[in-house]
């Protein structure tokens, strides 16, 4: 059973017919879904998932003069409906403030910061890629009025250009500094929890560079190798990082490293990004990728701005 499964039969035998019943003046302007932080969120839940957070639940978007008017009422409907569905109790919820009531503009403030989604540049470079994967994760299973599913839509069309080639030069300065440079000087030096923090470095911003060439945002580091492995063209780079990621960090390590970024540079060269040089050195890579930006306040930025942490 997929938490998103439960969600939607949950909401379609008792949460449609109580807002219909009981709320008629929301007929056109509510929305229901799944959506949000968690693996249920993401179709990543299995059985380990259930130990936590794992419930019939769904949330209800309302507009902020919806949610003034009957926010609470409706709020306290919804906890009224049956507490076990399907063998899962509603008392494994720990964190209450994912499901139920909630303002739409509540909603995309949390994980874009912007009520109504990003509307500048900055407004794109300040999104997580964490945090637009919670917010295009899941499933609307009603909208009313159209307005929460517009917002999603147009998250879903991925960071603007300038955003996305600001993104790809950091990724591009993380790999070349923590895996082609870094990493093999640690180990030079015998300093192995050096050496695997460099290692941990690069492969999460190959990971992240996966993703943003796929134009899908990388979800919690929890889950972030696991939706690589799924993206198309991924096949040939994910049994490399994960090498790199399981193995002690040594000089294998580094072959592999240099594997992988000619690989990802390839990828880039591919789909347009960058014009390849002879060089397997990212860093290389980095001014051709900021000289595609054309906003002056992303294009003044440090290169290395927006580097995974």
């Amino acid at each position: 059973m997929k938490q998103l499964e439960l969600a939607k039969t949950y909401f379609e035998e008792f949460g449609r017919p109580m807002i219909k019943r009981q709320f008629p003046q929301l007929k056109d302007s509510y929305a229901a879904g799944l959506a949000g932080e968690g693996s249920g969120c993401l179709g990543y839940d299995d059985e380990i998932s259930q130990d936590h957070d794992f419930a019939p639940g769904f949330c209800i978007w309302l507009s902020d003069e919806d949610f003034d008017l009957i926010g609470a009422e409706l709020q306290a409907a919804y906890d009224r409906l049956p507490e076990e569905f399907m063998g899962f109790s509603r008392k494994n919820i720990i964190d209450k403030s994912r499901l139920g009531v909630m303002t739409v503009s509540r909603f995309y403030r949390l994980f874009t910061g912007c009520p109504d989604g990003p509307k500048t540049n900055l407004d794109w470079f300040l999104i997580s890629e964490s945090n637009l994967a919670a917010a295009v994760s899941g499933e609307v299973f009603v909208d009313g009025s159209g307005r929460f599913s517009d917002i999603r839509r147009r998250l879903l069309d991925f960071y603007p250009p300038d955003v996305l080639y600001k993104k790809l030069a950091a990724r591009a300065a993380v790999l070349a500094q923590s895996g082609q440079y870094n990493l093999q000087r640690c180990l030079k030096r015998k300093d192995r929890a050096a050496a695997e923090l460099a290692k941990a470095r690069f492969c999460e911003a190959a990971i992240s560079t996966v993703f943003l060439l796929s134009k899908r945002p990388a979800p919690f580091y929890k889950w972030a190798y696991k939706g690589m492995t799924m993206l198309p063209g991924a096949e040939a780079i994910a049994p490399l990082i994960k090498d790199v990621l399981i193995n002690p960090a040594n000089e294998t390590s580094c072959l592999k490293v240099e594997a992988i970024c000619v690989k990802l540079l390839d990828m880039m060269a591919s789909r347009g990004f960058i014009r390849r040089t002879g060089s397997d050195f990212t860093q290389d890579y980095i001014g051709q990728l900021m000289a595609k930006i054309e906003d002056p306040q992303i294009k003044r930025m440090h290169p290395m701005a927006d580097c995974p942490v």
